[in-house]
């Protein structure tokens, strides 16, 4: 038991280490934190120092985790304020939500259809490729994905994303307006950089800011509300029947999330979304040393070919579906990008197509993407379920 507490604590301080050692080497920035965790997950997990008893306390560190993180990334969204700044943004975002679920859609006929449990391989997909990377830490819990699958579908997702990325900061813009006929941007004023916040700043400066005094006061009563918000949501769930009650859970903790944030004190309390995506740092470490690297070394091809039609079919689905709608290529390159890979890569982009007016309008989908990942997700794969 006493080793079992040890290791425990290990891993929830392992995260700051991570953060401490890459404000020291850059190179480590260059790799990610959520590799980094997983890279290293991975050898703790394989290297036999963890006991044969910890499998049952990291099911309950994973579980727990993501459950806590989800409100903590919630609670700093002004939804008012946010539907306010740019209706071209969220137009282009139901668009891109559209264009994910058809190409999902198309999948499940074809590749998952082959795939027992193919089914959650539609709520994963859209779940992350609207909100992000808790968004799909959500779909392993809700939907009781495996560790194996949930790894290889999370570590194809990592490859080309990156590629992606790439893509849409050197060729995209040209591709778009000359393939696909998107107009250039037209600026119409600089837009208020402050309004982004800090929601979505995942440099290692900011996170060190968890870690002072008059900073981690306020955090630790936000962390407690994220944790009635567990509590609640667990019984409330634990009165449905099994096969539901987990999706129920995280249904109703994104919903009791979202609710708060209406409360301005809970909205105004600095770097939640920071120390939700360290929980989910210390998810990722847990999920991944979980995991044996004999799984890793055959490639499934199923799961490769879901990823990678996901994002690059959604893509040209999304650029397709912009057109009539007079979307521009960098309104849909930004959008396009917080939806597949999440806010923090917006200002990357941002920064590569030199438009900083794009910002907040990508911030802003990014967001409600975290936001609406879980009912999307959930709700796609209940459907595929049925006709299953």
């Amino acid at each position: 038991m006493a080793s079992n507490l040890i290791i425990v604590v290990a891993f929830i301080l392992f995260p700051a280490l991570i953060i401490w050692l890459s404000s020291k080497f850059k190179i480590l920035q260059k790799i990610g934190l959520v590799l980094i965790c997983y890279i290293v997950g991975m050898i703790i997990g394989n290297i036999g120092i963890l006991p044969a008893n910890f499998t049952q306390v990291q099911s309950l560190m994973q579980d727990i985790s993501v459950a806590l993180a989800l409100p903590l990334l919630l609670f700093s969204l002004d939804v008012k304020r946010w539907l306010k700044i740019s209706k071209s943004g969220l137009i282009c975002m139901l668009l891109a939500v559209i264009a994910i679920i058809v190409t999902t859609f198309v999948l499940q006929l074809t590749i998952a259809s082959q795939v027992q449990n193919g089914w959650k391989f539609g709520g994963m997909s859209v779940a992350v490729y609207t909100g992000g990377t808790p968004n799909l830490a959500a779909m392993k819990t809700a939907l009781n994905v495996d560790n194996d699958t949930y790894i290889l579908f999370h570590t194809y997702d990592t490859v080309f994303s990156l590629i992606y990325i790439f893509l849409m900061v050197s060729v995209a813009r040209t591709f778009f307006q000359k393939v696909f006929k998107l107009k250039p941007y037209e600026s119409f004023g600089k837009q208020d950089e402050a309004q982004a916040s800090d929601i979505s700043d995942e440099s290692i400066g900011t996170y060190a800011k968890l870690f002072k005094p008059s900073i981690l006061k306020s955090l630790l009563l936000a962390f407690f509300l994220s944790a009635v918000i567990l509590a609640i949501a667990f019984v409330i769930g634990g009165l449905f029947p099994a096969d539901f009650s987990t999706a129920i859970t995280i249904l109703l903790i994104t919903s009791c999330g979202i609710a708060a944030s209406f409360i301005k004190p809970v909205r105004r309390i600095k770097y939640t979304f920071q120390l939700g995506m360290y929980i989910i740092y210390l998810f990722c470490l847990t999920v991944a040393s979980m995991t044996k690297f004999d799984v890793l070394v055959h490639i499934d091809w199923r799961i490769l070919l879901y990823v990678v039609i996901s994002i690059f079919g959604s893509m040209l689905i999304h650029a397709l579906l912009c057109k009539p709608f007079k979307i521009d290529s960098d309104t849909m390159i930004i959008t396009s990008v917080s939806a597949i890979c999440s806010p923090p890569f917006v200002p990357v982009v941002a920064s590569g197509l030199k438009n900083r007016d794009v910002l907040i309008s990508g911030l802003v989908t990014g967001i409600i993407g975290y936001a609406i990942g879980n009912y999307l997700g959930i709700g796609v794969a209940m459907l595929f379920r049925m006709f299953a």
